[in-house]
């Protein structure tokens, strides 16, 4: 690993840790369509940490992140928390299904018109991710990417 990586790695962490949203313990939620046309809730996810990670197909360091949130949720999916893409890009469905079968993504994608805000915040630039907790809670956002195990301890200090 490069020293450009592991510097990028550990202002992630950082970053994330201070981001952190603690001054509100109100629950969130959303309904968006999947790319595989079921609508998805995010509150029907509620005893699991949820990532809801809003990237787009043209955004490289959200490509980047890819392979990462794909390993964080099939370590996680069948036990403590799932992963949630978000595409917010106009995007022919054809076109978005073959760019995530292509990255050989499992997790659900979800699709938004690009806007500057969420239901669950601002989305100031791609990728811009927000981690809610098993009870509903929105508890960080993180504007970069992430890693697998930036979001592996950052869960650990919310559970301490």
């Amino acid at each position: 690993m490069s020293l450009m990586s592991l510097l990028l790695r550990a202002l992630g962490i950082f970053a994330l840790s201070l981001l952190s949203i603690t001054a509100t313990a109100e629950t969130v939620d959303f309904e968006l369509q999947g790319l595989d046309g079921k609508s998805y809730r995010l509150s029907d996810y509620r005893g699991k940490w949820v990532l809801v990670n809003y990237w787009a197909t043209w955004c490289p360091p959200c490509r980047e992140e890819l392979p990462e949130l794909e390993v964080f949720h099939n370590n996680h999916k069948d036990k403590d928390a799932v992963v949630l893409g978000v595409a917010m890009e106009r995007i022919e469905k054809p076109r978005l299904k073959a760019f995530v079968d292509e990255q050989f993504l499992s997790y659900p994608i979800l699709m938004a018109e690009p806007a500057a805000r969420t239901e669950l915040g601002r989305v100031p630039g791609l990728p811009t991710s927000f981690l809610v907790s098993p009870k509903g809670e929105l508890v960080a956002r993180q504007v970069g990417p992430l890693t697998m195990e930036d979001i592996e301890s950052f869960i650990d200090t919310m559970r301490e």
